[in-house]
């Protein structure tokens, strides 16, 4: 089982498109069985089983259908990979999400050597160090190493400023006007792509928690970040019941971290939106 939670963590997360919804998901399938993560970005499910629970299940569902552990996980391979590619899935195949409780199921329809082949995927609620190791871990580091690439650009642009300026002050002339550019001011450029991704922003926030300011307010978007972060620390403080005063990082109750799931990943999402455009993957 061990081999499974390792390679899961080496999976990209994907879009699973359904019928009905979208989800966030992850999987790795092996000759020994399976593990699967779900996320509506609200909440995550998991489910990790062996060959033994495989070939129960199958026996269940399948009253007809005769086959080795391995070969069922390779057929359930074959239906899920496509889809967490966005890649054309095989004929005579349908995938409904079900939720029954806390759980989540996925059914799946298909044909394994001519016969209907039925699979459910048992998932249910993650538990908070699997919810930090694949997805709050991984967003912050993002969100953290792509901040630091903006302010690293941004100095950069600030000297070639001072580079052009000392040529200038030099005696040299550009040769054609339209190459003339305005000395780089990070405040106004920031404020202005604020205004530009605001839409996006707004497509975003969605949880039932709104994030100060941050859909609609004229403040600087220096500031707009820092109000959105102040109320996901607010929250995370309230359930932890830690104080913190740098980054929610540093709060190191798991727990408290699956309860404000919804507030910490739009805020990690709208930070790497602001910045990134649309495509995003984790």
């Amino acid at each position: 089982m061990e081999e499974l939670e390792e390679g899961l963590l080496m999976q990209p997360w994907a879009w699973l498109q359904l019928a009905e919804n979208s989800l966030l998901a992850k999987a790795y399938i092996t000759r020994q069985g399976y593990a699967l993560l779900v996320s509506d970005l609200q909440q995550v499910w998991h489910e990790q089983v062996d060959t033994c629970v495989v070939s129960q299940r199958a026996k269940e569902l399948n009253k007809r259908l005769t086959a080795p552990p391995a070969a069922l996980l390779c057929h359930l391979d074959e239906l899920l990979c496509p889809l967490l590619k966005d890649t054309a899935c095989p004929s005579k195949v349908s995938f409904v999400c079900d939720r029954v409780g806390e759980a989540l199921i996925l059914r799946v329809r298909s044909e394994l050597s001519g016969l209907p082949f039925y699979w459910n995927f048992h998932c249910i609620p993650a538990s908070p160090s699997l919810v930090s190791q694949h997805l709050i871990r991984p967003l912050m580091g993002m969100s953290l190493t792509l901040q630091c690439q903006v302010r690293e650009l941004a100095t950069m642009l600030c000297m070639k400023d001072l580079e052009i300026q000392d040529y200038q002050e030099s005696g040299a002339v550009l040769s054609r006007d339209r190459l003339k550019t305005e000395p780089f001011e990070e405040n106004s450029f920031l404020e202005q792509f604020m205004v530009e991704k605001r839409g996006i922003v707004e497509a975003t926030v969605h949880s039932g928690y709104s994030l100060v300011g941050l859909a609609g307010s004229q403040a600087p978007p220096g500031k707009v970040r820092e109000l959105s972060f102040s109320v996901v620390y607010r929250r995370w403080s309230t359930y932890s019941g830690t104080e913190c005063k740098t980054s929610p990082c540093l709060v190191t109750t798991e727990t408290a971290a699956l309860e404000i799931l919804p507030e910490l990943l739009t805020w990690l999402c709208c930070t790497l939106l602001l910045f990134y455009g649309t495509r995003l993957t984790i």
